[in-house]
């Protein structure tokens, strides 16, 4: 089993008031690497960048990488793949913003480390070439992200609740 090496960086201080983030992101991370249909695309020693951020900073890279002005929950920017195939490799970098997931967390009623979790896995699947850009694709990856997250004993995020 292959764990990328996460480094994290803690850029907005609302961060800093969540005691768990740091663990509940580094398990998210984990966790994709642990599961044993992408586990291949990721070699011992590769590594991502995971930023915690404000609405703010994320609506600027927001802005600045996608034309959108405004905040969002998660952006992922993947990183050109090195050609050497037994090199570690810097996958890419993740930003996650505050408010935005704090929000929707209490909206949708969950719990902000799981919905945290989710962003972070979901993240992570986009670095690794996972998409959603087309219903097929978009029902791969969900299912992926609810049977990882499943792994580490958070809820199916997409689930509907029965009436």
């Amino acid at each position: 089993m292959a764990k990328p090496n996460v480094d994290l960086i803690i850029e907005s201080p609302l961060w800093e008031k969540v005691a768990f983030v740091e663990r509940a992101v580094l398990r998210a991370a984990e966790a994709v690497g642990a599961y044993s249909e992408v586990a291949r695309a990721i070699r011992r020693g590769d590594e991502l960048c995971i930023t915690l951020l404000d609405d703010e900073e994320i609506a600027a890279l927001n802005s600045r990488w996608r034309g959108k002005n405004a905040p969002t929950n998660v952006l992922s920017f993947p990183a050109r793949m090195d050609p050497d195939k037994r090199a570690p490799r810097h996958l890419g970098d993740i930003a996650l913003a505050f408010e935005t997931i704090e929000s929707e967390a209490a909206n949708e009623g969950k719990a902000f480390d799981d919905h945290v979790m989710h962003l972070v896995v979901h993240g992570v699947l986009h670095l690794l070439g996972y998409d959603h850009l087309n219903e097929g694709d978009a029902q791969r990856m969900e299912t992926l992200e609810a049977r990882i997250l499943a792994s580490i004993g958070v809820a199916n995020p997409y689930a509907t609740e029965a009436a």
